[in-house]
């Protein structure tokens, strides 16, 4: 009898063995099923893989297999792979920000020196990490390569996957289409073969790209996503490209010019001149121009008394040696381009007209002079420097210079300091000092125009032993001490500023700019889907339908697109009606994974199937 019972245990429990091990292998199978069913929906992107590079830790030894040859090829998976690039397209950008806070020298090179002069401190901090040069510095320039570097890595790979992806067919369906999040289905007295060549016709009218795959029909549509996405990177390239370009070949300088005067296109002369370091002084454009007048309107009452409404500089200008004369107007953003090279006013301010006498009434000099302004209401401050052909009483050479205070509108004897009350010139008034001896101008050391060194000068006194100093009007002068001449405050004349550059590329950068706006659109509002038709006929004889929709991203209107296609298709594979006689079927499918007719199913991502019949108008179901 034990010996019966022991029998009968070894067979259960060779049973319970077997049953495991089956239950084991079906579920491996599933698995591998699960995977080959979702490899049709992967790869929706050109985005190369990230593989990790083998060790021998992997093979139990723990010590890592990479050489020389493989932590170069781990380095330049690093440094072409999108998360790098977005790394130093910000470091880029952070890098970018001291450069607009902080005074640069390719800029202006006065307001550098006037910030080293008022900060001590933080001046030798700033030139050791080359904040005054931020765009030419060694940081900046390696980031700047590195990214360049990382774009190109990025996207010569991913260019040849595009292309590859478009030559190639969309990929065949999946086993259990109702593993995929949309999903419908419904039963037709249709052929397959027909069902399957209206779901061809619906889908290429749709734009998709389509074609029979066995039992289904397999169509692809977005690839405008990937191509928006590769022109964003090829955008930014040439953006990149065209701002080294400017940097290197670009051209840069500041002339003043009077009303009267002109300016021709040569080094000599501009006031300032920068370049890049590969830029060539021949290729500066010939041209010539010179400013006839200049047109500065304000508003006159109100609360914005004084804001300016009109800046026109009215130039007559010449392209060549020989070129003919002809007329233009500079305005503010509006400049004047000539041969690639554009002409932009910048600025404007007063230069009052003095005439310089010696003691003997000889006019020593007769001028107009620039002052620069210090406010908006262009209070003007400056210097006016004889330094030939004054003598004084004794015959002796000397230089004579003058301080000089300028407003355009001054309000009055006792009404307040002297400061403009508006930037039209409606009662300008000059106020002079004196001075005589050696300007310094000799030493051959440069100097500011706008500042008057007095280190090598004596003052001319007054009556009172006080400096010399008198407020003029149009028309006043100021008599030196001593019969030593007199200075005359004839009037006034504008003056203009402007800013010859020349920077190739611009044009490059302004479309890579568009492009890359155009790009990064598509690539974000274009989504790639999947979709497959699969018609087969059942046991019944009746066909079985199936739609199915895989996006690369979540996304609301998959279900409506699919949906959609799903009622068109019915025009021509209608639903079949409902066998009211058919025997009750079991609550679960005869097959596992088959999509069975009862109302009661649900697909395996958790969605019940969608019958045209029950809901035509929306048709699809996450």
């Amino acid at each position: 009898m034990s010996k019966a019972n022991s029998n009968s245990t070894d067979t259960g429990a060779r049973t319970a063995e077997t049953e495991a091990g089956a239950r084991t292998e079906e579920t491996a199978a599933e698995r591998e099923q699960e995977r080959v069913d979702t490899a049709a929906g992967e790869r929706l992107s050109t985005a190369p893989r990230e593989d990790r590079p083998e060790t021998e830790s992997e093979s139990g030894t723990g010590v890592p297999a990479m050489g020389v040859v493989g932590w170069v090829r781990w380095f330049w998976r690093q440094l072409t792979s999108m998360r790098v690039a977005l790394i130093l397209l910000f470091l880029l950008s952070l890098g970018a920000i001291p450069g607009s806070l902080i005074p640069q020298t390719s800029v202006d090179d006065l307001k550098v020196q006037n910030f080293k002069d008022q900060h001590t401190t933080l001046s030798p901090i700033y030139e050791k990490f080359q904040l005054f040069d931020v765009y030419s510095s060694v940081w900046f320039s390696a980031i700047y390569i590195l990214l360049f570097v990382s774009l190109i890595g990025c996207i010569v790979p991913r260019t040849g996957q595009f292309v590859g992806q478009l030559r190639s067919r969309p990929p065949g369906a999946p086993k259990r289409l109702t593993r995929l999040p949309a999903y419908t289905t419904w039963r037709t007295e249709a052929e397959p073969e027909a069902v399957r060549e209206a779901a061809l016709g619906v889908l290429g009218k749709r734009r998709f790209r389509a074609h029979a795959a066995g039992d289904a029909v397999a169509a692809e549509k977005g690839y405008l996503r990937e191509a928006g996405n590769l022109i964003f990177h090829i955008a930014l390239i040439v953006m990149l490209v065209a701002f080294a370009a400017g940097q290197l070949f670009k051209s840069e300088g500041g002339k003043l010019v009077v009303e009267g005067d002109g300016f021709a296109n040569t080094l000599t002369q501009y006031d300032d001149f920068k370049s890049g370091s590969l830029y060539d002084s021949d290729s500066l454009a010939p041209f010539s121009f010179v400013l006839d007048d200049f047109v500065g309107t304000y508003e006159e009452s109100g609360p914005q008394r004084g804001t300016p409404r009109t800046f026109e500089a009215r130039v007559k200008y010449t392209e060549g040696a020989d070129g003919p004369e002809r007329k233009s107007v500079i305005r503010v953003n509006e400049p004047l381009v000539v041969d690639g090279t554009k002409v932009y006013l910048i600025a404007h301010g007063y230069a009052p007209v003095v005439t310089v006498r010696d003691g003997k009434g000889k006019v020593v000099s007769r001028n107009s002079v620039p002052l620069l302004p210090i406010d908006n209401n262009i209070t003007s401050t400056g210097a006016i420097k004889v330094m030939d052909g004054y003598r004084d009483k004794n015959g002796v050479k000397t230089q004579l210079g003058f301080k000089a205070f300028f407003v355009p509108t001054f309000a009055g004897h006792g009404k307040g300091q002297m400061f403009s009350q508006f930037p039209g010139a409606e009662f300008p008034v000059l106020a002079l000092s004196a001075y005589r001896g050696s300007l310094g101008v000799d030493s051959g050391l440069p100097q500011n125009v706008y500042q008057l060194d007095t280190s090598k000068m004596k003052e001319f006194k007054d009556k009172d032993g006080e400096l010399l100093k008198k407020m003029l009007r149009p028309g006043e002068k100021l008599d030196l001490a001593d019969g030593e001449g007199s200075i005359t405050f004839e009037g006034i004349e504008e003056w203009a500023s402007f800013q010859i550059s020349q920077q190739p590329g611009n044009g490059w950068a302004l479309g890579g700019a568009i492009a890359a706006i155009a790009g990064l659109a598509g690539s974000l509002f274009i989504q790639r889907r999947r979709v497959w038709v699969r018609a087969v006929r059942g046991e019944d004889g009746v066909t079985v339908v199936e739609m199915a929709g895989l996006g690369r991203s979540e996304s609301a209107k998959l279900p409506e697109e699919l949906g959609d296609l799903a009622a068109v298709l019915i025009a021509t594979a209608p639903v079949a009606p409902e066998k009211t006689d058919a025997p009750e079927k079991t609550d679960a499918p005869e097959k596992p994974g088959a999509p069975g007719p009862s109302d009661d199913a649900t697909n395996e991502a958790g969605s019940r199937p969608v019958h045209p019949a029950e809901a035509p108008a929306e048709g699809a179901e996450k």
